[in-house]
């Protein structure tokens, strides 16, 4: 083609490639600051807590 760099790929495609990493790493970031850690998940619920409304 006639990429003046020789490369496969356009300097659009980069800056594209480069955008969705930062984007990927931005997600996993807040998702990792968000995580619920297994401790809280795991903690036992005493029988009063989930039976009082019955």
């Amino acid at each position: 083609m006639g990429d003046q760099d020789g490369g496969s790929e356009s300097t659009g495609e980069r800056i594209d490639a480069a955008e969705r990493e930062a984007a990927r790493r931005r997600l996993l970031d807040r998702a990792e600051a968000e995580r619920i850690p297994p401790t809280e998940t795991t903690r036992a619920v005493p029988d009063r807590r989930w039976r009082h409304g019955r």
